[in-house]
């Protein structure tokens, strides 16, 4: 009886140093080797939720591990990009974001609970999601400058839904530069922002393409003009906000973030992947159809030209009048 309870005591402390070697081994097997989770700022249905679920289901099956898709909409992405700060620098906590968290939101939020440069790592840029000015097709206009009469025709009457930062400084920029009074109506995210205009609740908005497409090809919203400077490859035909508005070019971005510090090889090795994804012709073609003009590049150069979308921002956000909230 001695020698059994002494070979239980001799099995009881040792198996602390087991389950602490097979972490150990875990922890240092190489990345990854579990499931990586994709944190999206807006809600499901949104144009960054359906690309990203596209380019994390090819990014997984590359790297041999599952993606879970976790949307924390809300604040203005900031939810979500707090959530992501926070988290461990180990890979394995992804951000997939736009300027909403990375560009307007420092000059559009008092109370900040992020640094949008030193709390994450850049990992790749993925391409261009253009907005559009989408109209209730009730509303008698059938171009940017036509609904601009009826705007000064009947000051206030009109309203604008926005569910994204761009989408608040696309409408208080439209109202500047075309000397018009609109009713700013601002919603958690897209989604129920797009239920509303098409209800009949507001009477506009900038949505990004992806998001607002199927609800015109359905005739359920008008589409007046993009807002880039230039007419997009991916609706050719469709004016432009600066043919009428001069000065009007807003473009919303997308990419892959870490939190701060994460390792070199880690960046490296997800950089190469969702590079390689983002321009296969295939997966080009696809997020065509969802919207989104897809391109990639090094960390590096996300990294500037995340720096440089600050300054962009600021002056967008300063020339529209739009104060801190």
């Amino acid at each position: 009886m001695f020698a059994l309870l002494k070979r239980y005591r001799h099995v009881a402390a040792v198996a602390p140093l087991m389950l602490a070697t097979i972490a150990t081994a875990a922890a240092q097997a190489p990345y990854p080797n579990r499931n990586i989770t994709l944190v999206l700022p807006f809600a499901a249905g949104s144009g960054t939720d359906t690309t990203t679920r596209l380019i994390g289901k090819e990014l997984g099956t590359a790297l041999g591990v599952s993606t879970v898709i976790e949307n924390k909409a809300g604040a203005n992405g900031s939810i979500a990009a707090s959530y992501v700060a926070r988290s461990a620098p180990d890979g394995y906590t992804l951000f997939v974001t736009t300027n909403t968290s990375h560009s307007a939101n420092p000059y559009l939020l008092k109370n900040m609970t992020y640094d949008p440069v030193k709390d994450f790592t850049p990992i790749a840029r993925t391409g261009d999601l253009p907005f559009m000015l989408v109209i209730h097709p009730d509303i008698p206009a059938n171009s940017v400058a036509e609904l601009i009469a009826l705007a000064k025709k009947e000051p206030g009457k009109y309203s604008y839904a926005s569910g994204s930062s761009a989408a608040i400084v696309a409408g208080a920029t439209f109202a500047r530069l075309a000397g018009i009074d609109l009713l700013h109506v601002p919603y958690k995210s897209s989604p129920p922002a797009l239920t509303d205009l098409i209800a009949g609740r507001v009477s506009m908005m900038f949505i990004d393409v992806p998001t607002g497409l199927p609800h015109v090809n359905a005739k359920a919203l008008k589409a007046l003009a993009v807002t880039t400077k230039k007419r997009s490859a991916l609706l050719p035909d469709l004016a432009t906000m600066d043919d009428t508005v001069k000065g009007f070019d807003i473009t919303s971005w997308q990419g892959y973030f870490g939190p701060a510090n994460m390792p070199k090889d880690v960046v490296t090795k997800l950089n190469a992947e969702i590079r390689k994804i983002v321009e296969r012709p295939d997966i080009k073609s696809q997020l065509a159809e969802r919207g989104m003009e897809a391109f990639s590049g090094t960390p590096e150069e996300f990294d500037a030209f995340v720096k440089e979308q600050l300054k962009v921002w600021e002056k967008l956000i300063t020339e529209a009048g739009i104060e801190k909230q």
